[in-house]
C-alpha cells in the first residue's frame, strides 16, 4: 500500500520558517509529479507548489519568492521550505503524488500536517 507521510508542521510566528517533508513508500517515486496543497478551514484544497519528475517547479502566486519545493529521489522525499510565513498561510498542508502510466492515473495523498502561523 502506497504511503505518503508528511512531517515538519507546527506553530510558528509571522516571518518565521518551516520545512515540510513528505516521505513516500511503495511507489516508484522518481516518475511521480509531487505537490504540496493546503486546505484552510471552510475552504477548498488548493495547490501550493509542484515539482515534476524532471525537476520543473510551479508555485501559487501567493507563495512565489517565499516557498521552495524540492525533491530527493534517492530518499523518496519531497520538501517544502516555507520562509517569511504569514498568518494567511495557516492551513493543513497535504502531500500529493500523481503519475500516468498506460492510460491510468495514479494519485495519492498524505494525511496532512498542520501549519499555524500566529504570534
Amino acid at each position: 500500500q502506497v504511503q505518503l507521510v508528511e512531517s515538519g508542521g507546527g506553530l510558528v510566528q509571522p516571518g518565521g520558517s518551516l520545512r515540510l517533508s513528505c516521505a513516500a513508500s511503495r511507489i516508484v517515486f522518481s516518475i511521480y509529479t509531487m505537490g504540496w496543497y493546503l486546505q484552510a478551514p471552510g475552504k477548498q484544497r488548493e495547490l501550493v507548489a509542484g515539482i515534476t519528475s524532471g525537476g520543473n517547479t510551479n508555485y501559487a502566486d501567493s507563495v512565489k519568492g517565499r516557498f521552495t519545493i524540492s525533491r530527493d529521489n534517492a530518499k523518496k522525499t519531497v520538501y517544502l521550505q516555507m520562509n517569511s510565513l504569514k498568518p494567511e498561510d495557516t492551513a493543513v498542508y497535504y502531500c500529493n503524488a500523481v503519475t500516468k502510466n498506460w492510460g491510468k492515473t495514479y494519485n495519492y495523498w498524505g494525511q496532512g500536517t498542520q501549519v499555524t502561523v500566529s504570534s
